[in-house]
Parts: structure tokens; sequence; C-alpha cells
């Protein structure tokens, strides 16, 4: 079957406004749904990073609090070592789009740090989003879309219609009055347009071959429409 892209941000911390270093990575479930999803439908996966850099899991997202309990975590443990391509990452900088026949971001605050700023991403994002093959993109993850901007200064997503982690979700999360910019303000100022739902319930908007989920919760089934795409 078909190769799917699997960008994945490079750092283990995010920057707070106060300059300290808040430890972070990618969210389990956002990497681990999707790919449980993909792979059961018979694609193979590819990670890439920012320099190749292996990915960092954030700790918070193993916690069974955010699982559903202990046999949640113990799921979502196992589901990360089950994929062994997390450990063999291939740089950004090298990903040639035409091998893929789809491009995946899982978020976690990682992306906020590294893949909100990344040009090498944002250019990627750009020609995946031209080329029409699904991209996926979920939860924190859309900060990537803000470093998609083209020579002359436009977003490549201004226009559409996207979901991502909202700033009641960034409140109730402890981290709005820490961080030094969120989100979806970052993402309306840039002429995207925001369709939040109700906080951590899923929610998955579908706009042409963008395919983004608001949270952890829409992670899979947000790789349900990506397959869709696929499948058409």
């Amino acid at each position: 079957m078909s190769k799917i892209l699997f960008v994945m941000t490079g750092v283990d911390h995010w920057t707070l406004a106060d300059g300290t270093r808040h430890p972070t990575g990618f969210w389990a479930e956002e990497a681990v749904a999707p790919y449980r999803a993909f792979r059961a439908a018979g694609h193979d996966i590819v990670v890439a990073t920012p320099g190749a850099v292996v990915p960092t899991v954030d700790r918070s997202s193993l916690a069974p609090e955010v699982n559903g309990g202990q046999e949640g975590a113990d799921d979502i443990v196992n589901g990360l070592a089950a994929m062994t391509e997390l450990q063999h990452p291939i740089a950004l900088e090298a990903v040639d789009l035409d091998e893929y026949a789809a491009v995946f971001y899982p978020g976690g605050h990682g992306p906020m740090e590294d893949l909100a700023v990344d040009a090498t991403s944002g250019r990627l994002l750009i020609d995946a989003l031209g080329s029409g093959k699904p991209l996926g993109v979920v939860c924190h993850a859309p900060a990537a879309l803000l470093a998609a901007v083209h020579e002359d200064g436009s977003n490549a997503f201004a226009g559409y219609e996207v979901a991502a982690f909202t700033n009641v979700e960034e409140t109730q999360a402890g981290f709005a009055d820490r961080a030094k910019w969120l989100l979806e303000t970052r993402l309306v100022e840039a002429g995207v347009r925001v369709r939040a739902g109700e906080p951590w319930a899923p929610n998955v908007v579908v706009d042409r071959n963008l395919v983004t989920g608001q949270n952890p919760s829409s992670s899979a089934p947000a790789a349900v429409e990506v397959l869709k795409q696929l499948a058409d």
C-alpha cells in the first residue's frame, strides 16, 4: 500500500511567556490513534522531524487521567512501543512529497515551539495543500500552519475552515495565561477560520483536502476522514 508521512515536533519543551521551559513534545494519543487506523488500512508510516530528531512524547499524555484510566494508559504506552518508526525519523528537509499519499501532523505543545516557525514545514504544507493529497492536522499541530506563508506574506490557509485547540481549552489546561501566544488567536489573525466545538469533545473539520481536529479526542476521527479521502 501507499505511504503516509507523519510530520512531528522535534522539541522536548515549550517556552512560556516568562522564559521557562515547559516539558512537552508530541501528544501520545494523537500519534497512536491515527497510526493504528492507517496501519490497519494497510498503509506504511514514515516519520519526519526537523533535523531527523527522534520525537519526544509529552509524559503528561501517558497519564491514566487523560487516557480514561490505567487500562487506557497502558494501551497508549503499548501503542507507542509498536510505533518503531518513531525511532528512525527522516529529516523534514529530505522529504519528497511525491512519495506519499497523505500527510499527517500529530499535535502536542511541541509544534508551538518549532513547527510554528519552521519554513521547511511551511513549504511542505503549502505543497501538500496544493497537491490535493489528504492533509491531516490535529490539536496544537495547526500551529504549523502559521509558517505556511507565501512570498507576499499571506498565509496559504487563509480562508480555510479548521478545527484547532481552542483558547477555552488552553485556559482549562492551565496555560492560557502563561503562553506567549494562543493558537486559536494566531490562526484567526492569519485569516484562518477556526470552527470551535465543545471543549475536549471530538470536533473534525474537513475543508477540501484539509482535515483538522480540535483536540486529542479528535485524532482518531480525523484519521478516519483522511482514510475516506484516500479511498475516493
